[in-house]
């Protein structure tokens, strides 16, 4: 097969995940970092344990409505829900809802010889082609990797970070196209550092403009792509934050001047910010869209931000609490892709998910 013989199907996929009103779940925490959710808990680390939570998440009535999509980690992919949800495959009950499900492809990070101190490159294009196929036959129709890039004092990020990161973003999603897998470019900026929000604006243009080159040089379909960028934010530790507002009007620009028309989709990961900063974010980048022309779907493909009350709530045993929290965020963080979203008007935590240097 070639990517021409996808090429509708890509389309198609891509246009049901920008569905309007509607975002991604990412549920593609690897085992090591669910299990410091479940710490959080109290909760075992476990199989069973883990079952159970990925299956309280397909089961969720409802979620449709505002999810399009939902990123799982392999096990996941593979993995049959608990007796009580019928013990049907976990992807199953997803795609019964009418829930995309996509697979995280990328197997993590590594340090970057010859960069800055701290600099890495993503890993997982060997065996991606077959990993690929076997993934499209379970049922999977989209994919995700994951490159990290971080701002510094030191020089960070180095020419050689840039086109690396940028490299293997194209080489991955020419490899998961040509077995039918809409892929998803994500060159996240990490939110550690003190450098202001102009700062990250102009790093963010030069990152996205090296990205979307690649992309070009790779033959990648734009129409079957999506992007998951971070929002354009101030560092985490800069003096001077920025609100919601300059957060949208600084992101609509600087992806404004490096997106192409032809992505259906812009994603935005939460990168650290409470859950509900970043309904509020979101919200205000899709206000500020409404005031022009904005070609893209602008809406959410968020981890952290659509599941910390929802494991809080569950504590490992209270299904409907845990699943009402998945709702409501859910709820929020739909309307904010529409510019709609009333500040406070849903229940959540507003606890900072930040975590330094952040990989899972």
């Amino acid at each position: 097969m070639a990517l021409n013989d996808f090429r509708d199907e890509l389309a198609a996929t891509a246009a049901a995940l920008a569905a309007p009103g509607k975002g991604l779940l990412a549920a593609d925490e690897s085992t090591g970092t669910i299990g410091k959710r479940f710490d959080a808990i109290g909760l075992e680390n476990t199989e069973e344990h883990r079952r159970a939570y990925r299956s309280l998440l397909a089961t969720t009535e409802g979620l449709s409505e505002h999810i399009s999509g939902v990123i799982l980690y392999e096990e996941t992919l593979f993995q049959d829900s608990t007796a009580e949800a019928g013990s049907a495959p976990i992807v199953e009950l997803f795609q019964k809802q009418g829930i995309v499900p996509g697979i995280k492809v990328d197997q993590g990070v590594e340090p970057l010889a010859g960069g800055v101190a701290g600099e890495s490159w993503c890993t997982g294009l060997k065996g991606l082609a077959e990993r690929a196929a076997r993934y499209y036959a379970r049922g999977a129709r989209f994919a995700k990797w994951r490159a990290v890039l971080q701002i510094s004092g030191s020089g960070a990020p180095s020419e050689l970070a840039v086109r690396e990161n940028a490299w293997g973003l194209a080489r991955y999603a020419r490899t998961v196209q040509e077995h039918g897998l809409v892929p998803i470019v994500e060159p996240e900026i990490l939110m550690d550092g003190d450098h202001d929000i102009t700062t990250t604006a102009s790093v963010q243009e030069w990152v996205l403009r090296t990205t979307y080159e690649a992309l070009a040089m790779n033959g990648v379909f734009l129409e079957g792509s999506l992007l998951k960028p971070s929002m354009t934010c101030p560092g985490a530790g800069c003096p001077t934050q920025a609100s919601a507002d300059e957060v949208g009007e600084f992101t609509v620009r600087t992806l404004s001047r490096t997106v192409p028309v032809a992505v259906p989709a812009i994603l935005f990961l939460s990168g650290g910010l409470s859950e509900e900063d970043a309904s509020l974010c979101l919200n205000a980048i899709n206000q500020v869209a409404a005031q022009g022309y904005v070609p893209w779907h602008l809406g959410f493909s968020y981890g952290r931000a659509l599941q910390h009350s929802c494991i809080q709530h569950w504590g490992g045993s209270d299904v409907a609490a845990g699943q009402a929290a998945l709702l409501a965020r859910a709820r929020a963080n739909g309307a904010a892709s529409r510019g709609a979203y009333e500040p406070g008007s849903e229940p959540s935590d507003d606890a900072s998910l930040f975590v330094a240097n952040y990989s899972y």
